[in-house]
């Protein structure tokens, strides 16, 4: 993991967070929690590299090639 990408990740969170605020905070407390969620999540989605994870076809290929070679 780069740490470039963590930290300007954190400071857009951040930067968020302090942008929305005032409107936000108006808002009841359930509310607060979901905005605050969702940056949360936002953030660790951030973290990944998801154009290089494997998607689920290469899961079902992988459980299911030995099951193939099995069967021939």
């Amino acid at each position: 993991m780069k740490w470039g990408v963590i930290i300007t990740m954190t400071v857009l969170a951040v930067l968020l967070i302090l942008y929305e605020w005032p409107r936000v905070k108006k808002l009841p407390k359930k509310d607060k929690v979901v905005f605050l969620a969702l940056v949360f999540m936002a953030w660790v989605l951030s973290m990944f590299d998801l154009l290089n994870v494997p998607g689920p076809t290469t899961l079902v290929q992988a459980l299911f090639k030995p099951l193939g070679i099995v069967l021939e």
